[in-house]
Protein backbone atom coordinates (compact mmCIF):
# COMPACT_ATOMS: atom_id res chain seq x y z
CA UNK A 1 0.00 0.00 0.00
CA UNK A 2 1.54 3.70 -0.85
CA UNK A 3 -0.73 6.45 -0.58
CA UNK A 4 1.34 8.45 -2.50
CA UNK A 5 1.42 6.25 -5.40
CA UNK A 6 -2.68 6.58 -5.03
CA UNK A 7 -2.50 10.21 -5.28
CA UNK A 8 0.06 10.15 -8.51
CA UNK A 9 -2.22 7.52 -10.57
CA UNK A 10 -5.53 10.13 -9.46
CA UNK A 11 -3.71 12.72 -10.69
CA UNK A 12 -2.51 11.14 -14.24
CA UNK A 13 -6.64 10.41 -14.79
CA UNK A 14 -7.63 11.99 -17.79
CA UNK A 15 -10.19 14.24 -16.09
CA UNK A 16 -8.17 15.67 -13.54
CA UNK A 17 -8.17 18.84 -14.61
CA UNK A 18 -11.93 19.27 -14.07
CA UNK A 19 -10.26 18.22 -9.84
CA UNK A 20 -10.78 21.07 -7.14
CA UNK A 21 -9.33 19.11 -4.75
CA UNK A 22 -7.76 15.16 -3.59
CA UNK A 23 -9.39 13.88 -0.13
CA UNK A 24 -7.33 10.85 1.40
CA UNK A 25 -8.44 8.66 4.25
CA UNK A 26 -5.28 6.49 6.35
CA UNK A 27 -7.40 4.01 8.58
CA UNK A 28 -5.18 3.16 11.25
CA UNK A 29 -5.16 -0.02 13.54
CA UNK A 30 -6.13 1.71 17.25
CA UNK A 31 -4.90 -0.16 20.43
CA UNK A 32 -8.25 -0.07 22.05
CA UNK A 33 -11.48 -1.24 20.76
CA UNK A 34 -14.47 1.61 20.72
CA UNK A 35 -15.30 0.04 23.88
CA UNK A 36 -12.07 0.77 25.68
CA UNK A 37 -10.86 -2.66 25.65
CA UNK A 38 -7.27 -3.19 24.77
CA UNK A 39 -6.63 -4.90 21.33
CA UNK A 40 -2.98 -6.20 20.67
CA UNK A 41 -4.10 -7.68 17.18
CA UNK A 42 -6.82 -7.67 14.44
CA UNK A 43 -7.21 -9.77 11.29
CA UNK A 44 -8.68 -7.80 8.55
CA UNK A 45 -10.51 -9.71 5.24
CA UNK A 46 -11.77 -8.17 2.64
CA UNK A 47 -14.34 -8.84 0.26
CA UNK A 48 -12.34 -7.74 -3.24
CA UNK A 49 -15.79 -7.84 -5.84
CA UNK A 50 -17.91 -5.90 -2.96
CA UNK A 51 -14.96 -3.15 -2.71
CA UNK A 52 -14.89 -2.89 -6.56
CA UNK A 53 -18.85 -2.44 -6.88
CA UNK A 54 -18.68 0.36 -4.32
CA UNK A 55 -15.80 2.30 -5.75
CA UNK A 56 -17.47 1.90 -9.12
CA UNK A 57 -20.84 3.14 -7.49
CA UNK A 58 -19.12 6.37 -6.10
CA UNK A 59 -16.93 7.13 -9.15
CA UNK A 60 -21.04 7.74 -10.74
CA UNK A 61 -21.71 9.95 -8.68
CA UNK A 62 -22.12 13.88 -9.60
CA UNK A 63 -18.50 15.65 -9.46
CA UNK A 64 -16.21 12.72 -8.73
CA UNK A 65 -13.08 12.07 -11.50
CA UNK A 66 -11.64 9.10 -9.95
CA UNK A 67 -11.77 7.26 -6.03
CA UNK A 68 -9.10 4.40 -5.33
CA UNK A 69 -9.24 1.97 -2.25
CA UNK A 70 -6.45 -0.40 -0.82
CA UNK A 71 -7.01 -2.81 2.07
CA UNK A 72 -4.48 -5.03 4.03
CA UNK A 73 -5.62 -7.96 5.03
CA UNK A 74 -4.05 -10.47 7.25
CA UNK A 75 -2.46 -9.70 10.93
CA UNK A 76 -2.05 -6.16 11.99
CA UNK A 77 -0.94 -4.55 15.13
CA UNK A 78 -1.54 -1.03 16.29
CA UNK A 79 -0.26 1.65 14.34
CA UNK A 80 -0.75 -0.16 11.44
CA UNK A 81 -2.40 1.21 8.14
CA UNK A 82 -5.63 -0.86 7.37
CA UNK A 83 -7.18 1.20 4.66
CA UNK A 84 -5.82 4.17 2.34
CA UNK A 85 -9.17 5.83 0.21
CA UNK A 86 -8.44 8.83 -2.12
CA UNK A 87 -10.97 10.45 -4.05
CA UNK A 88 -10.93 13.07 -6.26
CA UNK A 89 -13.44 15.50 -7.42
CA UNK A 90 -14.95 18.77 -8.36
CA UNK A 91 -16.25 20.33 -5.42
CA UNK A 92 -15.50 19.47 -1.56
CA UNK A 93 -19.34 18.43 -1.13
CA UNK A 94 -19.29 16.31 -3.66
CA UNK A 95 -15.70 14.70 -2.40
CA UNK A 96 -16.55 14.72 1.21
CA UNK A 97 -20.00 13.00 0.33
CA UNK A 98 -18.02 10.64 -1.67
CA UNK A 99 -15.55 9.86 0.92
CA UNK A 100 -17.75 9.85 3.85
CA UNK A 101 -20.12 6.91 2.32
CA UNK A 102 -17.58 5.30 0.52
CA UNK A 103 -15.78 4.77 3.94
CA UNK A 104 -18.62 3.81 5.84
CA UNK A 105 -19.94 1.31 2.83
CA UNK A 106 -16.25 -0.24 3.19
CA UNK A 107 -16.44 -0.87 6.81
CA UNK A 108 -20.17 -2.39 6.73
CA UNK A 109 -19.81 -4.15 3.12
CA UNK A 110 -16.34 -5.16 2.50
CA UNK A 111 -14.07 -5.79 5.83
CA UNK A 112 -14.16 -8.59 8.29
CA UNK A 113 -12.15 -7.99 11.62
CA UNK A 114 -11.46 -9.70 14.17
CA UNK A 115 -9.84 -8.30 17.44
CA UNK A 116 -7.38 -10.37 20.11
Amino acid sequence: MNLQQMIEKVKRHPDYPRAGMILCHNGVMRATARNGRPVSELTVQADRTALQQILDDIRQRPGIIEIMAEIREGKLHPGEDIMYVVVAGDFRENVFAAMMDAVNRIKAEVTRKSEI
